[in-house]
């Protein structure tokens, strides 16, 4: 390992045309290979968690799962509905729905109690998930019907649609994103090297290893199924992580270069760089990816995914570094050597001086660094209750599953959605109650189910249908928007019937061995409500009719009961991976610096540092006074995979910058200095380079705030407020005080090394001293 980075630079750097071309190659066959094979995108099944997992893998296997609905709402432009030309768009809502391939069944028109809205169900062919790709036929159609009804309004929502806008919300948020951090990014660069063809380098490695690694999920996806998450999180951690290491570099090649003042070459330097910070960059890749893959414990598809996006990534960005950056540099030291003595007598003849190398840190670093330079227990308490203060609202976390309910309301069929649930609040929520029993028992297990159907009309947590005269059994079957009987078209379009839901009824397979009962509740799915009914169900009704049978599995599933078992679910994965992690970061510290004390001091930094992200994170989102300030409305809760996620994300990323800051007072002790002096000397060193890549991150998550989805709001503003924190606080005042207090315990039980000898002349450029 401790050679690896200057063997890799040196080959790169003598050959610099072949590692160039090989590395675009590389990027190109990635992405070749991805679009051959496609991805693998994860099924219904690969979701399923919980007791509402049971409950959905026992219905398919009878052949009675979910089936993808859409509704079509019709409704007078303005005024009363009039029924006769509401029935003749219906009608030809049905004989257009019908003739799609898509289409499996419609349902008979229904109308809403108030009578101003004629409600026309259609249920797709296909499982859940592929719904939103099926569905854009049916959006055609109705919006042709709309354009042929024109004193009407005919619009269609249903998750299949719902879903669609949300993805391409998704996919204008992610334009909106890169449109902002881009920019910036370029500018920061720009402000750090002063040089548009430097500045071009980390972009260009970052954005070819974002390619490369969109490729390799598509390849990978074949043994992980892609959940949908993983390429927006390339996105995201690629442009971080991918500009940050070849700034890292860009950076000790250019002091190496300064030193060195003309007495050595390009490749030497590219070495001497190599052996330094190329070392650092591999530990700290390492680092990233251990802490991410922690996440496969969670053993959940969205996390997989999220970590096999994220470990891919990280590999390619570091591989760059190693390979193609050594070879570009010093294609442009080269260049740069030409240029030199005509640039210096330029600056002879106009009567200018050399250029003064820049100070290592300016007025603001000195100012950060002052107060842990001359009273380190005082910065160090101080930082340290700051940093728990801001870590107090965090035990106040509450998570929510976030369902459909709390999209943004830009999506058209989230409009549509809310005068949906206005007018059939029926619709709101369904809790499907699952059995397994013997053939034998169907009958029985029928009544009681039935039993329990009556038992939920009684309470008034769920919804329970109007007595009305018409709704007779055979009009209920007719009618139910859920279990239409009539393939691929309604009874009666132009006759309406009420009510929108029928009354519970039991399905059953044809082997008699599984039923399933829908219970409508008219609350949405987040509301205390709606889980105050999923627990009603399962705890006092099922116990009391269903349940009291020998030899009869009943599980329940539904929107509720999916969420809330997923929470529970992540819940109880959160020790374990939450134990891994910080074991992982503690070895991995100890590894690359061989200090118990070390790994010790990384696990308490990143948890200070996750702690104050995750306080400022529940302060800000699960309240409602910032809604104004970031555009968006409060859940009451955090999604429930932001903080899982950001724990293990922020211990990675936090691992990147102790690393590098580490890593400058490791060389500067192991050069002679005091443990004192390599403190200061190594934070003056790493202070200005680690608070630019902290500036880049810091752009490229909060980009994320500006967007429409609350869950990637909340994981862009975590991210960018524990970087930042991380950056200032952690590295330039609690990080130096800690090793200033301790000194030379810091590094127990390593002894302290004798001095190394730099390489400073042309002739040691084949085989630089290593540091570090």
């Amino acid at each position: 390992m401790r050679h690896l980075p200057v063997r890799m630079a040196r080959w790169s750097a003598r050959h610099a045309g072949r590692a160039i071309a090989g590395w675009f190659a590389f990027v190109v066959l990635c992405l070749v290979a991805g679009i051959a094979l496609g991805t693998n995108e994860a099924t219904t099944k690969d979701f399923w968690v919980g007791e509402a997992g049971r409950a959905e893998a026992t219905a398919t296997e009878g052949g009675l799962e979910r089936s993808p609905t859409e509704r079509i709402m019709i409704r007078a432009r303005s005024g009363e509905l009039d029924m006769a030309a509401a029935g003749a768009a219906a009608q030809d809502v049905t004989e257009r729905m019908r003739d799609l391939p898509e289409v499996e069944s419609v349902a008979a028109p229904v109308r809403s109690k108030d009578g101003e809205v004629l409600l026309v169900s259609v249920v797709l062919n296909g499982p859940e998930l592929k719904g939103k790709k099926n569905v854009v036929p049916l959006l055609e159609q109705t919006a042709a019907v709309g354009a042929d009804h024109p004193h009407l309004v005919v619009e269609e929502t249903g998750s299949p649609a719902i879903s669609k806008g949300v993805n391409d919300q998704r996919d204008e948020d992610l334009a909106l994103s890169e449109r902002i951090s881009l920019p910036v990014t370029v500018i920061t660069l720009l402000i750090v090297f002063g040089s548009v063809i430097m500045a071009g380098v980390p972009l260009l490695l970052a954005l070819s290893s974002i390619a490369a690694a969109i490729g390799l999920s598509m390849v990978a996806s074949h043994v992980m199924p892609d959940a949908g998450v993983g390429t927006n999180l390339i996105l995201l951690i690629g442009l971080a992580v991918g500009v940050d290491y070849t700034l890292f570099y860009l950076k000790r090649e250019r002091e190496e270069r300064a030193r060195a003042d003309g007495r050595l070459g390009s490749e030497a330097l590219v070495e001497l760089a190599a052996a330094t910070a190329g070392r650092a960059i591999v530990i700290s890749g390492l680092a990233v990816i251990v802490s991410t893959a922690t996440l496969y414990l969670a053993t959940d598809v969205i996390f997989s995914s999220l970590a096999t996006g994220t470990i891919l990534v990280v590999a390619v960005a570091v591989a760059s570094s190693l390979t193609v950056l050594p070879a570009l540099l010093v294609v442009i030291g080269r260049r740069a050597d030409r240029l030199a003595p005509r640039r210096a007598a330029r600056r002879a003849r106009r009567g200018k001086p050399a250029r003064a190398g820049k100070p290592e840190t300016g007025r603001m670093f000195g100012a950060l660094l002052r107060p842990a330079r001359t009273r380190p227990a005082l910065t160090l308490c101080l930082s340290v209750l700051v940093m728990l203060g801001l870590t107090v609202p965090a035990l106040g976390l509450k998570l929510i599953d976030p369902g459909k309910d709390t999209f943004s309301r830009d999506i058209p069929a989230m409009r549509v959605y809310d005068r949906l649930t206005e007018s059939f609040p029926e619709l709101f929520v369904t809790h499907e109650v699952v059995t397994r029993s013997t053939p034998e028992q169907a009958a029985q297990v029928k009544r009681a189910l039935e039993d329990l159907g009556r038992r939920a009309q009684a309470d008034p947590l769920f919804a329970r249908a109007p007595k009305e005269a018409e709704s007779t059994k055979d009009a209920q079957d007719a009618t139910s928007p859920e279990n239409p009987t009539n393939p691929k078209g309604p009874q009666s379009p132009t006759n309406p019937r009420s009510p929108a839901i029928s009354e519970p009824t039991v399905r059953t397979s044809a082997d008699g061995r599984i039923s399933v009962l829908e219970l409508s509740v008219p609350h949405p799915a987040p509301s205390s409500e709606a889980i105050e009914s999923l627990t009603r169900l399962r705890q006092d009704h099922i116990p009391a009719t269903v349940g009291r049978l020998s030899g009869v599995e009943t599980a329940v599933s539904g929107d509720v009961a999916r969420g809330r078992d997923y929470v529970s679910h992540e819940n109880d994965k959160l020790p374990l991976v939450l134990g891994f992690l910080l074991l992982m970061t503690f070895l991995m510290t100890m590894w690359a610096f061989r200090s118990v004390v070390l790994g010790a001091i990384g696990v308490v930094l990143n948890l200070l540092s996750a702690g104050a992200s995750l306080g400022l994170l529940v302060l800000v989102f699960q309240g409602t006074w910032a809604e104004g300030l970031l555009a968006f409305d409060s859940l009451g809760a955090i999604a429930s995979r932001v903080p899982l996620f950001l724990v293990v994300i922020l211990f990675g990323l936090s691992m990147d910058y102790q690393v590098f800051v580490v890593s400058r007072i490791q060389e500067a002790r192991q050069n002679g200095m005091s443990a004192r002096e390599a403190v200061l000397e190594g934070i003056n060193r790493s202070a200005k380079v680690v608070t630019s890549a902290a500036i880049v991150m810091v752009t490229v998550f909060g980009a994320f705030v500006a967007l429409h989805l609350t869950e990637m709001k909340q994981m862009g503003f975590c991210l960018a407020v524990a970087v930042l924190l991380d950056a200032v606080v952690i590295r330039l005042m609690v990080l130096p005080s800690v090793l200033l207090l301790l000194g030379e315990r810091a590094w127990w039980p390593a002894r302290r090394p004798g001095r190394t000898v730099r390489a400073q002349e042309p002739a040691a450029a084949g085989s630089p001293a290593e540091v570090g």
